[in-house]
């Protein structure tokens, strides 16, 4: 029995389980988040957003071409976001593959002496590890998720896996003539890996220790030197390759265009050109010299910045304009901005003030160029700004620093803590976050849902209800988290509920701890691995709280490590039973025992949650927004999820290209609102009444308000129009302290005229509504700051003067909300007086009915079964939403029968067994949505409906009520507000109840 042989046809064998079960499984669409961008990035080679993805995306247009057969990218493509989903799934495959062939290096060290002939029962044995440990982590619940859907962590493990077992094949054959051919292949590898994700780079650590090791004889300080050196080499990578080699391309660009007038782009050659000269002249020298090293270090540079060069796709397509084009990275200095995530902020690592500090000004952190086609040099059109503070207020290691507050940053640190935020926080509160928030919530958690089971898919923010990881053991797991089997059934049923009983975590610990004692060097590598791709990033990227979502995506290579030891544990258990057994019978047991106890069984319990076959959520959600738009509408959305599958909705299937898709985020962004001002698809240029130079760079980023008198009397409006010309104005400026000026707005009070006839012509108001229609649109504004997406918010919808419909995804507080009429998902601005916002006067009956029975999708929601998890829950409860509002609003005005049709068909659609009535969520917002639609069943006369909604949602508030009374006092004190909504929901519900039911 040939070794070699049984490991290569063993681990192709593996590839094909992954591959199967990944493509199986894959999302039959786009899917939330960034996928949406992605793939119609890849469909049009278009730009995504910073630092940028170029090799992932021209990959993905590979795979388009390759499995949809079509090279025309301008045509609708209904397979597209299989095919990039299918990128995913066979980069994950080969992922496992590496994996594999990983786990059986290290098992031949650690059970076959050198030279050893390897025995029949050793090679099951070694098989039968990288067996259970690859199949370990194909089955693990974050390398699953991403394996099936078209985003970079489907394929930037692969990097990590490809390039630390090409590592150890270089080890292998360290000896022979050539073999640092396979360096070369890894600082390649680093150099791709650049244009999919950057976890790769983390990989780096480990692989020098293990040439440490395989090279030099090992002693404690050398491994420790060679440590530090690989800690260098990561930032030498993360920092002078990949952000200040651009650096320098941009000061020479400068240099060259500015400051010798010769013209654009010709200091990047120039730069280019001089890295060429610099490396072969280095080479000639090392080879002149015979400095190996210096040789092999100038190489891996080489490659390194060969696999980087994808980046030159992003220049070369910006230029070409498409739809999406983030940054509109044209020239080498947009080209810097793009890759410091400039955008994005910074945040503290080593030194840095903590949230209660208090800005003493802003520090500048250099200029912000534009290219000037007209003047042929770059202009300074802004600063990059950052806050300064006292130095009494930094210090080192701060981990609670975010003073943001928008997203409830300052409220969570204060809530985790139990601090006030009036005084400044201690070392041991830095330290409490680190370990309590950081650590455990943001990384442990995770880990553990991969190794030992999870409670659900909701989105816990640290009590004992939502997300925690879980055992499965009953008495370790309610001493921790309260009694688990008194949970609400819609939790207890949760398809995200997986129990693993711990085993693939004792496993992998008892394969730790099998490697330390068999094989210590390379226990300690694995270690490092594990430590650099998991905890190194939980200190590197200081999260606050709470994220916006999970973020167990990102620690992946750490998993990845473990599923290492997973494999490795095999041996110690073939070392348990060979004591009572023949040596092939206990290799064939223990291959046997932990493929059953730990890649089976996670196989069976996550399958439930992780196939995607039939889910088209995102694509259907995103088509639903559009389709509830009027013809050449404006449409604004917010972002990720309101915004991505739009934009791949309109890019790739061609739904609704007619609709312009404004990114309110992105607003306060020139490149963006330069680019409203072109055709899109067939999106007509948006009206913008400023002029480049008015909101170019740093230009009114912000402006405030300011009562200068005499401008706009106390109690008067002023046109919407006037107020965006006076703040256009440079005549008309405050006079700062700093000696600067600034731009206002002199009353909060505004007006949009409205010329009755013409949006009766142009069909802005129904004819039926006529009566409705006011003079003007008055709007009162709460906030003393306009920030520059807000102003521009504004300026369109002045600039549009009603001739194209204006909707919004939500309603919004710029105060329109009582001129928004919601006509399916959308909410339409329109001119009418509303006597009741909340009621039927919201609500266009006529567009709102045609459009849901019509023209809405459902995304697999209208078939038994189907899984959805929480983040894809609320975007049907945003559908369920909108059929109870158009119910509630046909029965109102006396169109019961239309109603009934509506309440019926959305019944019918969003099925109960796929999307419940009664269950848990956050806030109990799932509860409240469905007692809305009992309530509009209702009215609408369909009593029966509304009883069996109303039995749902009452059973579960009972059970969230038993399971709350269940809770300790510390425990029980995290759900007092939705203790006392669901007895609020209960109560109303039974109200409702009484109040239908038919008189006797």
């Amino acid at each position: 029995m040939n070794f070699k042989k049984v490991n290569n046809i063993s681990g192709w064998i593996i590839w094909a389980i992954a591959c199967t079960v990944f493509t199986m499984t894959r999302e039959a669409s786009v899917s939330f988040w960034d996928c949406g961008e992605f793939i119609s990035c890849a469909y049009k080679l278009q730009i995504s957003h910073p630092p940028g993805a170029p090799l992932f995306i021209l990959l993905g247009r590979l795979f388009i071409i390759l499995f949809s057969g079509n090279l025309d990218a301008a045509t609708p493509n209904l397979h597209a976001a299989v095919d990039v989903n299918l990128l995913s799934s066979i980069s994950s495959g080969f992922t496992i593959l590496f994996l594999f062939w990983t786990i059986t290096h290290f098992a031949k060290k650690m059970m076959v002496k050198k030279d050893e002939v390897i025995t029949p029962e050793k090679i099951i044995l070694i098989i039968g590890a990288g067996a259970v440990g690859a199949l370990a982590f194909t089955f693990s619940d974050s390398f699953w998720f991403s394996a099936v859907e078209g985003i970079v962590f489907g394929v930037s493990p692969l990097f990590i896996s490809s390039a630390f077992w090409a590592m150890l094949k270089w080890e292998e054959q360290a000896d022979k003539p050539y073999a640092d051919k396979w360096i070369v292949l890894i600082a390649y590898l680093i150099g791709l890996s650049i244009g999919v994700h950057l976890l790769s780079l983390l990989s780096i650590t480990a692989i020098v220790m293990t040439y440490y090791i395989r090279r030099y004889k090992y002693s404690p300080k050398g491994a420790i030197l060679a440590f530090i050196l690989a800690c260098v080499l990561t930032g030498v990578v993360q920092i002078l390759i990949i952000q200040d080699t651009v650096k320098l391309i941009g000061w020479f660009e400068i240099l060259f265009v500015n400051g010798m007038g010769l013209p654009f782009n010709s200091g990047m050659f120039f730069c280019l050109a001089l890295f060429v000269v610099a490396i072969v002249l280095g080479l000639r020298w090392a080879a002149r010299k015979k400095k190996h090293l210096a040789e092999l270090g100038i190489l891996c540079f080489t490659f390194i910045m060969i696999g980087y060069s994808t980046y030159g796709v992003i220049m070369i397509r910006a230029n070409a304009d498409p739809s999406i084009n983030m940054q509109n990275v044209t020239n080498p200095m947009t080209l810097v901005s793009y890759l410091d995530r400039s955008q994005y902020g910074t945040w503290p690592i080593i030194r840095g003030a903590d949230f209660t500090a208090q800005p003493t000004g802003n520090k500048d952190e250099g200029n912000i160029y534009e290219k000037n086609e007209r003047t042929g040099k770059y202009e300074v059109v802004g600063k990059k700004e950052g806050y300064q503070y006292d130095p009494a207020d930094i210090h080192y290691f701060p981990r609670i620093w975010d003073t943001d507050n928008s997203q409830g940053h300052v409220d969570f640190y204060k809530q985790w803590l139990g601090i006030d935020g009036t005084e400044p926080p201690s070392t041991q509160d830095n330290i409490k976050w680190l370990i309590g928030y950081q650590f455990n919530w943001m990384y442990w958690r995770y880990f553990m849902w991969n190794f030992s089971g999870r409670q659900n898919d909701l989105q816990g923010t640290g009590n004992p209800r939502d997300g925690n990881w879980i055992s499965g053991i009953a008495p370790l797991d309610n001493w921790r988290l309260g009694d688990q089997s008194k949970m609400p059934d819609s939790l207890k049923e949760n398809k995200a509920h997986t129990t693993l009983f711990m085993l693939p975590f004792i496993l992998g610990l008892l394969g730790l701890f099998f490697q330390w004692k068999k094989d210590r060097k390379n226990a300690v590598v694995v270690f490092i691995l594990y430590f650099f791709t998991g905890i190194a990033i939980i200190l590197y990227l200081n999260q606050a709280g709470p994220q916006p979502r999970e973020r167990d995506y990102s620690y992946v290579g750490s998993f990845y490590a473990f599923s290492i030891w997973i494999g490795l544990g095999v041996l110690y258990v073939y070392e348990l039973l060979k004591k009572k057994l023949k040596p092939i019978q206990s290799s064939i047991v223990a291959g046997g025992i932990c493929l059953i106890a730990v890649p089976l069984l996670m196989a069976c319990q996550e399958w439930k949650s992780h196939d995607r076959s039939k889910k088209t959520l995102a694509r259907d959600f995103a088509a639903d927004y559009l389709n509830s738009c009027a013809p050449n509408a404006i449409l604004f959305t917010a972002a990720d999820n309101d915004t991505y599958p739009l934009w791949y909705a309109q890019e790739v299937e061609n739904i609704r290209p007619d609709v312009r898709v404004i990114v309110t985020t992105l607003l306060g962004t020139d490149w963006m609102i330069d680019q409203l001002r072109r055709k899109i698809n067939k999106s007509d240029p948006i009206p913008i009444s400023w002029a480049h130079d008015k909101y170019v760079g740093d230009n009114r980023d912000y402006v405030p308000y300011y009562d200068q008198g005499g401008i706009v009397s106390k109690d008067s409006t002023m046109n919407l129009n006037d107020a965006m010309a006076f703040m256009a104005n440079n005549n008309d400026r405050l006079a700062t302290q700093g000696g600067d000026s600034l731009n206002y707005f002199p009353t909060h009070k505004f007006y949009i005229p409205v010329d009755k006839k013409f949006v009766l012509s142009n069909g802005t108001v129904d004819p039926k509504d006529s009566s409705g229609i006011l003079d003007r649109v008055n709007i009162n504004l709460t906030q003393n700051t306009l920030y520059k997406n807000d102003l521009m918010v504004l300026n369109i919808i002045a600039a549009n003067k009603w001739k194209r419909p204006i909707y919004f995804t939500e309603p919004q507080g710029l105060g329109l909300n009582n001129f928004l009429q919601n006509e399916g998902m959308t909410y339409r601005l329109e001119p009418l007086k509303q006597q009741d916002p909340s009621g039927a006067d919201a609500v266009n009956t006529k567009a709102a009915y045609k459009n849901q029975v019509s023209n809405f999708y459902f995304g697999g929601a209208q078939y038994p079964n189907i899984y959805f998890d929480e983040n894809s829950r609320r975007s049907l409860m945003t559908m369920r939403q909108a059929f109870s509002t158009t119910g509630k609003a046909l029965a109102l005005i006396g169109k019961k029968d239309s109603a009934l049709q509506v309440l019926n068909y959305g019944y019918k659609m969003l099925t109960p067994s796929s999307f419940p009535y009664g269950m848990v969520s956050a806030g109990n917002m799932h509860d409240i949505t469905s007692l809305q639609y009992a309530y509009a069943c209702y009215l609408a006369g369909d009593i029966k409906k509304g009883d069996r909604i109303a039995d749902d949602v009452i059973s579960d508030c009972r059970q969230q009520i038993e399971y709350y009374n269940s809770l300790s006092d510390t425990d029980a004190g995290y759900f007092q507000s939705d203790l006392q909504t669901a007895e609020g929901i209960i109560k109303e519900l039974q109200g409702m109840r009484a109040n239908f039911q038919p008189k006797k």
